[in-house]
């Protein structure tokens, strides 16, 4: 029988690492019972925060970000969608006729967090609109990995829970009229949701995106309406907490979440997940398996050259037809260095790993393909983009 996957046989905890992982805790709801290991509740509990951050972020770039303006937003979203269907191309090619083409989406995705986080440590050497572009195609990247999740690897469809989860949705467009400032209403819905969707077989994180997109994005109270002289009222520990509650009110939901959520699923949650899903075994039997998988090979050219091809190829056939125009400061071969860094993965890309494969040496081996695949996209990325920089500015 095959070694599990997620056993760090380069460790000598190896073990300690497998039985806490497949650790069984559950909850009780009546008649309900939920049970599942650490691992999925990982999976499917503390990625629901992830993904409910990443709904927050995309509404709020749809509403008043880079994305609100349809003619400022066809290119990235045009660049987005050729930089998901050549991975995923590349992928099915390599693995056609055999069992492993299911994990098609894995090299779709990219990693919003590291691949801007890459560009950022370049400083002000990258044109603000290169940035501009890797955010706003990074997010419809996002959005598309989101429909995918849901359409493709969600079975088994439970038509009662499902409506369920509709109710669920219009009683958070009740909420939002007539319970704006009480969170707990709809961190309880949201968990309602949440189950609806596990038991009516989507996957359960989509629970977040949802209640990210039903957040609302206007401010409680509107900034013109607050008296600056109140805010700036420390005279007392009544009027710090009024300070609070009036600087609260003056953003929205959307903003205030974010800002909350950001550093735990920046430094706890993503952490957690990757230590929970990233373990494999890495020693020379796990490489030669690596270089021997089709599923492997499909991940690793789909992130490193599927994503900058396709990014690009898209990019130029927009312009060509003039759909659409490159930003000033940009050229082609920013694009494609761009297009680089958006190979990073990652954390996306192993969630749908989770979800695409069932034999444990395939998971492992397109995990280790992830691994590696993203850290060579963000070096070769970053010489790129930083490459591309100098080339605009003449030097």
């Amino acid at each position: 029988m095959p070694r599990s996957p997620s056993r760090q046989a380069n460790s000598p905890w190896s073990d300690a690492y497998d039985r806490l992982w497949h650790t069984r805790a559950g909850l009780s709801f009546g008649s309900l019972a939920l049970h599942l290991d650490l691992r999925h509740w990982v999976n499917d509990g503390l990625m629901a925060v992830f993904f409910l951050v990443v709904g927050l972020e995309i509404k709020r770039e749809l509403i008043e970000g880079e994305l609100r303006d349809r003619s400022q937003a066809i290119l990235p979203a045009l660049a987005a969608l050729g930089g998901m269907l050549v991975p995923a191309a590349i992928f099915v090619a390599l693995t056609a006729g055999t069992g492993d083409v299911s994990g098609w989406g894995v090299p779709m995705a990219t990693d919003i967090a590291l691949a801007v986080g890459v560009l950022g440590l370049l400083g002000s050497r990258v044109p603000s609109a290169g940035k501009v572009f890797l955010l706003a195609l990074a997010i419809v990247d996002d959005l598309g990995a989101i429909a995918v999740i849901a359409i493709f690897y969600s079975d088994g469809l439970a038509w009662g829970w499902l409506a369920g989860a509709g109710v669920c949705v219009v009683a958070v467009l009740v909420a939002r009229r007539r319970a704006a400032s009480l969170t707990p209403v709809f961190v309880v819905l949201g968990t309602m949701l949440w189950l609806c969707l596990h038991e009516g077989g989507i996957h359960a994180t989509i629970a977040g995106v949802i209640m990210g997109f039903l957040t609302p994005v206007q401010a409680h109270t509107h900034p013109d309406l607050i008296d600056i002289d109140e805010l700036t009222d420390l005279s007392s520990v009544e009027h710090a907490r009024a300070t609070v509650t009036l600087a609260r009110s003056s953003v929205s939901k959307v903003e205030w979440l974010e800002h909350v959520l950001h550093p735990w699923t920046s430094f706890v949650i993503v952490p957690v997940f990757a230590l929970a899903n990233a373990g494999v075994i890495v020693n020379g039997s796990a490489i030669d398996g690596a270089l021997g998988s089709r599923a492997a090979w499909g991940v690793a050219l789909g992130l490193l050259v599927g994503k900058p091809v396709g990014i690009t190829v898209a990019t130029w056939l927009a312009c060509r037809a003039g759909a659409a125009r490159l930003p000033a400061g940009v050229n082609l071969r920013m694009v494609a260095a761009l297009g680089t860094l958006a190979g990073i993965g990652f954390t996306v890309s192993l969630f749908i790993t989770e979800l695409a494969f069932t034999d444990p040496d395939t998971a492992a081996a397109a995990k280790l393909a992830i691994l590696v695949a993203s850290l060579a996209a963000a070096m070769a990325g970053a010489a790129a983009v930083k490459s591309s920089a100098v080339e605009l500015r003449g030097e």
